[in-house]
């Protein structure tokens, strides 16, 4: 099954910082982020940051 990617929000199409990760796989225990400039590109891939509860 392929990734499905999904572009940051403060990406544009004037050519700046873009950045896009995506779920590699079901249970979200690794993420991939790549260059959205260059999508057959290399990733880097970590595991998923747990978000701590805010106060």
């Amino acid at each position: 099954m392929k990734p499905t990617w999904l572009k940051s929000s403060y990406s544009n199409d004037s050519g700046g910082n873009c950045v896009e990760i995506a779920n590699l796989i079901r249970t979200h225990t690794r993420i991939a982020v790549r260059d959205s400039k260059l999508p057959h590109g290399p990733a880097l891939t970590l595991p998923p940051r747990r978000r701590s509860p805010r106060s």
